[in-house]
């Protein structure tokens, strides 16, 4: 079965849509900063928010939303409400539809806000139902009627990349006709506080695959992907986008929260995406990579590349220093950022990459209006306890 993208949807630091996103790609513009809607005591710690409000974000979808909500789901209902509009299921709706999506976070930025409420007075205990990830989900997904499959996963940075691939294997299996797959995050104290702790949070804008690399930034989004069959998009109408033409996922389970130093995880998971879409290693021509700009991740998984694409190396980018470490959406953001290459044939630049890291044989593209063919695109992201996923998307051909 040939899996056919027909819709995307992406809001990020990067602005709403495709076209807002490219135009910042194209542009070199990154939004890291310091905070500015999220309220914390480490202000000064640089990530990459969404620019808009919880009440413009409401504003964007109608203003019909009512409390309670969050801000996970808002900014889930924005990218949905693109891709659903991009693939015109409300003109011609198939008899079934999966809606699946990644997050780890789900409500926590009203637990942690309401916190003290629960505690001293019952004023804001509707909130508490809105703290896990799966109610964050249905919340996103309430205005677009009813879903045959519904479902939330949370593996992580991996966690939208799974989705896909959940999707993906509904699809092959018959069980539905369509599905909607990515994730959606929001930045949290549980997120800001826990990274800040491990100590891999850089006090300046990242810089992915640099030798002088100190850490990442997070960011905050929601992409999602409409996935059906070539025939099911014809059938509607639908001119497909492109294909998903593999993907694997793998588990080292080196560490808590390290990768290994030999990246076996990341291998597994890239040729087993290589595997299952029938194209060799040389095959490639852009790796979306997962590019923390960590001291640990840049080097596990430029070796895993490094081993796998031993003398093709295709051109390698993190657009993380763009977008931030958008977490449980990061799978989603990056394939959506993907297609955007195979649609305009151009590489996403590595920002503020200068020297290059001992021991990789790579340096990642740094010339931001280069154009080239791009057909099969590889999209990595990879979660903590070595869940690692990789994507690849190609060129729709018809037939």
């Amino acid at each position: 079965m040939k899996i056919c993208v027909t819709g995307i949807g992406i809001i990020s630091a990067l602005g709403r849509g495709r076209e807002a996103t490219y135009a910042s790609l194209l542009s070199e513009k990154s939004n890291i900063a310091p905070l500015r809607h999220f309220k914390t005591i480490h202000s000064d710690l640089l990530s990459a928010e969404v620019r808009e409000t919880n009440e413009e974000l409401i504003a964007l979808m109608g203003g019909d939303i009512k409390e309670p909500t969050t801000r996970t789901s808002l900014l889930g209902m924005v990218a949905l409400d693109q891709a659903y509009k991009e693939a015109e299921i409300e003109e011609n709706r198939p008899e079934s539809i999966a809606f699946i999506s990644g997050t780890t976070v789900g409500g926590m930025d009203k637990s942690e806000q309401y916190y003290r409420d629960f505690l001293d007075n019952n004023s804001r205990n509707e909130y508490i139902a809105t703290h896990d990830c799966g109610t964050c989900s249905e919340m996103t997904a309430e205005r677009y009627g009813k879903f045959d499959i519904m479902t939330t996963i949370s593996t992580a940075c991996s966690s939208a990349a799974n989705a896909v691939i959940l999707g993906a294997n509904l699809l092959k299996t018959g069980r539905v006709k369509m599905a909607i797959v990515g994730g959606s995050e929001c930045i949290t104290k549980f997120h800001l506080n826990g990274f800040n702790t491990l100590r891999i949070l850089d006090k300046e804008p990242c810089r992915p695959f640099d030798a002088t690399r100190a850490g990442l930034n997070l960011g905050e989004g929601a992409a999602y992907l409409v996935l059906e069959s070539e025939e099911s998009a014809l059938e509607r109408g639908v001119v497909p986008q492109c294909i998903l033409a593999g993907y694997a996922n793998a588990c080292d389970a080196h560490h808590q929260t390290a990768s290994s130093d030999d990246g076996d995880g990341a291998y597994r998971a890239m040729n087993g995406a290589l595997c299952s879409a029938s194209l060799r290693p040389a095959d490639i021509d852009y790796i979306n990579a997962h590019g923390t700009g960590t001291v640990n991740n840049d080097l596990s998984e430029g070796i895993a590349i490094s081993r796998l694409f031993a003398g093709h190396i295709p051109q390698v980018s993190s657009t993380k220093a763009f977008t931030g470490h958008t977490t449980s959406a990061s799978g989603s953001v990056e394939a959506v950022i993907s297609i955007l290459a195979i649609e305009h044939n151009f590489l996403p630049v590595n920002l503020r990459f200068k020297e290059r890291i001992e021991g990789l044989s790579f340096s990642p593209v740094t010339n931001a209006h280069q154009k080239v063919a791009i057909n099969n695109v590889m999209t990595n992201s990879f979660g903590f306890g070595g869940n690692d996923s990789s994507l690849i998307f190609s060129r729709y051909k018809k037939g």
